[in-house]
């Protein structure tokens, strides 16, 4: 099947390596699922955080690179992930995020609640109770049963000067259709899958470029089932005279990035190969993975990174 499949997983760009693996293992209840090394900076790690096996869809991961300055959201970029949560289950976040001190907020969009707080960086994070069926299973934790672990992604919202050249990628290249509109927050969604379906669209003309940097995302990536489907996209979007780049081994996937009309950094992400082809789904997370091209270097690259009490 030659289509996206949804959302596959999203990066983001953090500050202090131990916050962001405290707060998204211990206040979330995600399992790391990959320690590995930014694969252009062995300096720094890269961390993906998802479910049990880090299913597409579920995955959401990290560049945390310290002393660097504050990113600001803005134009050309995700500016927010919503997760899924099970129906009935909002009552405990909230309750949790007081205890923790972690201030939120209540808002509604789409006929859906939304529990809006920021990560230790200042990312934009919701949780939402859909509409839709959802037999997604999270990831549990001694604080945090299954019966209220968060399931995966629900939507990413990108704000864009325009929507137009940015819907057409998505409807006329990627599948997706507009399901609503709420002002100027469009909602698109493809039918290939139930779940991490769904991409906003916000609209704002007069909104300044953000800036890339701690608390922002820095991509957006969009699942296919393997390589084969990978390519056939890339065809499309090199038809449309959009650059992008030849396919790259990220070890757990394969990937193309490109950067759509509106600015925002598209990846496309094979499902295949997954996670556990250099641990045991058992072992997931547990200790540093390094791509081919820096296993000699290992003891320096140890060395230099932050250590991580886990």
């Amino acid at each position: 099947m030659n289509k996206i499949l949804g959302l596959h997983h999203i990066t983001a760009i953090a500050g202090d390596a131990q916050r962001n693996y405290n707060f998204y293992t211990k206040t979330l209840g995600f399992r790391l699922v990959k320690k590995t090394v930014n694969f252009d900076d062995p300096q720094t790690y890269h961390f993906y955080f998802g479910d049990e096996v880090g299913t597409p869809g579920t995955i959401l991961t990290f560049f945390p690179w310290a002393n660097i300055s504050q990113g600001k959201t803005g134009a050309g970029m995700a500016t927010g992930i919503g997760y899924s949560i099970p129906k009935g289950s909002m009552k405990f976040w909230k309750a949790r995020f007081e205890k923790l001190n972690i201030p939120y907020d209540m808002s509604e969009s789409f006929e859906e609640k939304h529990i809006v707080f920021q990560d230790t960086d200042g990312l934009r994070l919701s949780l939402i109770e859909a509409k839709q069926k959802d037999e997604r299973k999270g990831f549990e934790t001694a604080e945090i049963k299954a019966d209220v672990a968060i399931k995966g992604f629900h939507t990413v919202t990108l704000t864009l000067n325009s929507i137009k050249a940015t819907a057409a990628i998505l409807t006329e290249v990627f599948g997706y259709k507009q399901v609503a509109q709420e002002d100027n927050l469009y909602r698109y969604q493809t039918d290939t899958v139930e779940n991490a379906a769904i991409v906003d669209l916000l609209e704002m003309p007069q909104a300044r470029r953000g800036i890339n940097s701690v608390g922002t995302n820095h991509h957006v990536a969009f699942r296919v089932k393997d390589e084969e489907a990978m390519m056939t996209i890339r065809e499309k979007i090199v038809a449309r005279d959009l650059q992008i780049t030849e396919k790259i081994n990220r070890d757990y996937f394969f990937s193309l990035y490109f950067r759509e009309p509106g600015g925002v950094l598209f990846e496309i992400a094979t499902d295949n190969p997954g996670f556990a082809t250099d641990e045991t789904v058992e072992n997931l997370g547990s200790s540093l993975q390094l791509p081919d091209q820096y296993k000699q270097m290992r003891d320096k690259i140890e060395k230099g990174l932050p250590e991580l009490q886990m």
